[in-house]
């Protein structure tokens, strides 16, 4: 308010001693000299006034040149410097130093744009953060986006040495390549593509071969199971047998054998048992057929005298057995028939074996005379069973049916010589086949005290080694049966054997019984603590996250608990169900809860509006209670999954609609800043025909207009700021520039004017001068008129003291000039005033007077609470106030006048 108090006085230097003395109003008689230094004094003025428009004109042209100089000073470093960023090129070495030392914040983003490499990424950023916060941010994505990459490598990396090491493996399961899969499907890593490919195209291959191995496995046993009802001979038989054991022998060398299911392996090995057997009887069987018909052609052939029916008959059962129920077997026997009955003694067909053996009817014991009947119908029936059994190699069944004969004759049958010559044969027979299936029973018997001494070599599976020695006791049974009993030192020799062949699985069953009581003492210790859990449930107690874990703990480990004895582990079964029931029924009580509240969660998420300002605090907050309510209690894996990835989705909706209107308002930022571009266009376009009339109404309307276009994208606000404000700036001092002349003109105009009037009050003051005695009124007349008129409300004030001076110089002189000596103390006065008001310096010789005179215009100020500062009316006032001036006078009026016009106007 009082800055003019202390605005520091010129360094002017003092008005000399003639200046002062023309400065004081000289008396009315003051002799002939006077007119002299009048004229003197206005040539001085002139000069004065002259050297002070020319020293303020030249300082004001140095300041707008320096300020020019120092704008192109600006322009001509962003210039090379914009050269030098066109230079870097793909340099970012030198894009990085060029960051750190160019002082221009939008070359420094247009050089950030080349940065690529972290190092010189990280050294941009450490310097730029607290510097320039655009520069910063791109760096930052940059180095955000680089660890991304990097991290999605290390775990491309990772699946990738998962896919070798599978294809390493020998068993490859197509679940664990589909778990590959999903983890590639969701890393992002070109580089790794092509090498992931590749080992991906080999699983694939390895996995199609075991495809079709499979199906090449299941087609063998098909075509093995189909064999039975094709009806091959034994010739086509083995071909084709000896063919699919070739594909199967293949197939279990093939690389991806491991593939093949263990079921499936084993009944194509156990078809290919049974069918290799089953030719193997076949073979035999037609062996068989083969040798007999060869002896029945031969005895065809050879003379009847040289053949008996008793030796056929015994040649016929030496012969290899026929299979049974064969109509190759029935022509052949046909035909031994008919050859017996070719002899005049021949006896009956011997009939089949029968399944039971009928008691033999009571005879007297003893040999019956050749005359009688012999024996019954029905001991001649077991007669022939015996020789059936004994040509079939059926020992245990001719063993008992020799018995029942034995026990027969005993009761008192009769038999002729030849039934008895048969009977003897056929006990002879069946002893030796008895010694020999002894002997055999024997051998056989040392093969499985060897096979059982075996056993222990063999590394073989608990259960399957106490099947091989429960197998091996069956065989030994069953030669029991077949071939009599064994010795005793056999029998210990292969009882031994398979107690210690048996010990290793008798100490595993040992170890699972003792595991399986283990067991069943661990899912005791957890029914006791589901119970106790009930129990503190029950108390109010409730920690529901506790309890969610202890539910799922104890479910989990109930399912790891391993083998129970049946008995026990259904009262187990039973008690821990029924406790995890109890426990489980307010646990979902309270997760139906949980539902609930995650439910109102994704709603209040759908109901938050994208475009507030507030979204994502509110959307944050909204998360940190997801987070709490899942910790205080997680719900079932499945619905939590469910419900997170609506909420989820619900969350990236919000996200996405505030992408979309930041694009959408980035749009419009874009346009706004081409209406605010083409508005400076305007401005700087119309800077140059700007004029002090339409200035005012131009900046307003601009400014107007700015106001409405809205805001600009924010990474070019400040440019298009200092761009709107440069073109401002420019209209404002063309139109300052525009005024300053008018205002040099005006004053020049007004100058003039005053200097004539006070040239006439001079000539009024001093009669005897030069001015007062050679000039008319006319002349003064005409010497005004040829002056110009003065805009501003000058004019109307300098013409009618101009008037006033002319009517008394055609009228009271004296009077007049009077006036204006005494008016003379009252212009200093006021131009004093006026001086400290502009803040215009007034001169050494005046310090005194201004001091006295701002402490004066100070308290008038504090009284009335008004700024003191210029005011038109005194100046207009001054300018008509009739008064005496010296030079100096003239010259301080016309400095207040260069500083005034615009005020006065």
């Amino acid at each position: 308010m009082f800055d003019f108090l202390f605005k520091r006085q010129g360094s002017k230097p003092a008005a000399s001693g003639e200046q002062q003395s023309a400065a004081k109003p000289a008396p009315a008689k003051s002799g002939a000299a006077q007119p002299v230094v009048g004229k003197t004094g206005s040539k001085a003025n002139n000069k004065a006034k002259a050297a002070a428009l020319a020293a303020a004109e030249q300082a004001a042209n140095q300041a707008a040149a320096q300020a020019v100089e120092a704008r192109a000073a600006v322009a001509s470093a962003r210039e090379r410097q914009a050269e030098q960023l066109k230079a870097l090129g793909s340099d970012e070495a030198a894009a990085a130093e060029f960051i750190l030392q160019s002082p221009f914040s939008e070359l420094r983003l247009a050089a950030a744009e080349l940065l690529h490499g972290r190092e010189h990424l990280e050294r941009v950023y450490g310097a730029m953060r607290n510097v320039d916060r655009r520069v910063a941010k791109l760096v930052h994505g940059r180095l955000d986006a680089i660890r991304h990459h990097e991290a999605e490598l290390r775990r491309g990396e990772d699946t990738l040495a998962q896919a070798r090491t599978m294809l390493a493996d020998v068993l490859l399961t197509p679940n664990h390549v589909g778990e590959l899969d999903r983890k590639w499907s969701v890393i992002r890593a070109p580089e790794l593509a092509a090498d992931f490919a590749a080992v991906r195209a080999q699983l694939g291959a390895r996995l199609e071969a075991q495809v079709q191995l499979q199906r090449a496995m299941i087609d063998r046993l098909t075509a093995l199971r189909q064999l039975d009802g094709q009806g091959l001979n034994a010739a086509a038989l083995g071909e084709t047998l000896a063919r699919l054991q070739q594909e199967q022998a293949a197939a279990l060398a093939d690389p991806g054998h491991a593939s093949l299911p263990r079921a499936l392996v084993g009944e194509v090995s156990n078809e290919l048992a049974r069918l290799t057997a089953s030719l193997a009887t076949a073979e035999k069987d037609a062996a068989a057929l083969a040798a007999r018909d060869a002896a029945l052609t031969a005895w065809e052939a050879q003379p009847q005298e040289e053949l008996t029916p008793d030796a056929l008959r015994r040649d016929w059962q030496r012969l290899p057995a026929m299979p049974a129920n064969a109509a190759a077997t029935e022509a052949l026997q046909a035909r031994f028939d008919a050859l017996l009955a070719s002899f005049p003694q021949a006896i009956r067909k011997p009939k089949a074996v029968p399944t039971t053996v009928p008691g033999a009817a009571p005879a007297d014991n003893g040999s019956a005379p050749a005359k009688d009947k012999g024996a019954d119908q029905a001991f001649l029936d077991q007669l022939e069973a015996l020789e059936a059994a004994l040509q079939q190699g059926s020992l245990g069944t001719a063993a008992e049916i020799d018995k029942s004969l034995k026990e027969a004759k005993d009761k008192g049958v009769r038999l002729t010589s030849a039934q008895l010559e048969q009977l003897n044969h056929l006990r002879a027979d069946l002893k030796r086949l008895s010694d020999w299936a002894r002997w055999g029973g024997n051998v056989s018997r040392e093969e499985l005290i060897k096979t059982v001494e075996t056993l222990t070599t063999q590394n073989l599976a608990m259960g399957e080694l106490a099947k091989k020695v429960g197998s091996m006791r069956e065989r030994w049974k069953a030669l029991d049966t077949l071939s009599g009993p064994a010795p005793r030192s056999l029998w210990e020799r292969f009882d031994a054997a398979c107690s210690a062949a048996y010990a290793p699985a008798a100490a595993h069953f040992r170890q699972l019984a003792d595991e399986r009581h283990a067991n069943a003492a661990r899912g005791q210790a957890l029914v006791d603590e589901a119970q106790a859990e009930i129990a503190n449930l029950q108390q109010d107690n409730a920690d529901w996250k506790h309890v969610s874990a202890t539910v799922q703990r104890l479910r989990t480990a109930w399912s790891h608990l391993g083998a129970v004895d049946r008995k026990e582990k259904k009262r187990l079964d039973g008690l821990f169900a029924e406790a995890l029931t109890t426990l489980q029924r307010p646990l979902e009580n309270q997760r139906k809860v949980e539902v609930a509240v995650r439910e109102q969660l994704i709603e209040e998420v759908h109901k938050l509006d994208p475009n507030e300002r507030h979204a994502v605090d509110m959307l944050r907050e909204l998360q940190s209670r997801w987070q709490e309510h899942a910790r205080a209690l997680p719900l079932e894996r499945k619905a939590e999954q469910a419900l997170w990835q609506r909420f989820r989705t619900a969350c990236d909706a919000l996200f996405a609609a505030r992408k979309e209107h930041a694009h959408a308002a980035d749009s419009e930022r874009r346009t706004h800043e081409a209406a605010k571009e083409a508005l400076c266009a305007r401005l700087e376009a119309a800077a140059g025909d700007a004029t002090p009339s339409n200035v005012a109404r131009m900046l307003r309307e601009a400014a107007a207009e700015w106001q409405a276009i809205g805001p600009v994208p924010r990474a070019h606000e400040a440019r298009i700021e200092g761009r709107y404000q440069a073109a401002v700036a420019q209209v404002q001092a063309q139109v300052a520039q525009v005024r300053r002349a008018a205002d040099t003109v005006l004053a020049g105009v007004v100058r003039d004017k005053l200097r004539l009037i006070q040239a006439l009050e001079t000539a009024l003051a001093n009669p005897d001068s030069n001015a007062g005695t050679h000039t008319q009124g006319d002349d003064w007349r005409a010497r005004w008129a040829a002056l110009a008129p003065v805009d501003g409300g000058y004019e109307p004030i300098l013409q009618k003291r101009f008037d006033a001076a002319l009517a008394a110089l055609e009228g009271d002189r004296a009077a007049y000039a009077r006036q204006l000596h005494e008016n003379q103390p009252r212009l200093l006065n006021d131009l004093l005033r006026l001086e400290i008001a502009a803040g215009i310096d007034s001169g050494a010789e005046f310090a005194r007077d201004r001091l006295r005179l701002q402490v004066e215009v100070l308290q008038s100020s504090l009284k009335s609470g008004q700024k003191p500062g210029g005011n038109a009316a005194e100046l207009r006032a001054l300018l008509a106030l009739p008064a005496l001036a010296d030079v100096r006078t003239e010259t301080r009026i016309e400095c207040l006048m260069l500083r005034q016009p615009k005020d006065a106007s």
